[in-house]
């Protein structure tokens, strides 16, 4: 360590001293009573028994956070005052919140490439129908059977027949 006077003065720090003072620093970022679930294992690898201490610690420390969301959503209702850390935390405890929301992934428009919720059936960009049976249900287009011929195409149209000219052939 270097006193600043031009003396220096040796300090030993052990491996084991720097990652305890990680861990520490790692669990202690939540507040106190927080664990993440670092820890430094007494031997080279970690023993069942610590594993299980470690993963029953974390585990209660979830259980705070969530009951900590918990009483947060029946003060607010709003789901913008959960941390992720409380959510993260019901997550892994595989626990079914009304405030915790996880966002769908968007899809792309084939048509135009703009975002889309996933299973849309038009487009709210380039009003392209992606689902015909499901804008139909809606009324958003006719059903497919009921649909009438487009009026570009002549062969479609019922009373059409082939005309000839005059001249012959």
């Amino acid at each position: 360590m270097d006193l600043g006077d031009k003396r220096t003065m040796e300090f030993h720090v052990t491996a084991r001293e720097i990652a305890e003072d990680i861990a520490r620093e790692l669990n202690g970022d939540s507040g106190e009573g927080s664990f993440h679930g670092v820890f430094v294992a007494a031997g080279l690898e970690p023993t069942e028994a610590e594993l299980a201490d470690a993963r029953h610690r974390l585990e209660e420390f979830n259980r705070k956070l969530v009951a900590s969301a918990d009483l947060e959503w029946e003060r607010t209702k709003n789901p913008m005052f959960i941390t992720d850390l409380e959510r993260r935390a019901a997550r892994q405890l595989s626990l079914d919140k009304p405030w915790l929301y996880d966002p769908k992934p968007m899809s792309e428009c084939p048509v135009c490439a703009e975002a889309i919720k996933p299973d849309v059936a038009v487009c709210k960009s380039c009003h392209a129908i992606l689902d015909r049976e499901k804008a139909a249900q809606y009324g958003l287009v006719a059903p497919a059977a009921q649909e009438r011929p487009r009026r570009d195409n002549p062969s479609s149209r019922p009373d059409s027949t082939p005309k000839q000219d005059g001249a012959g052939k």
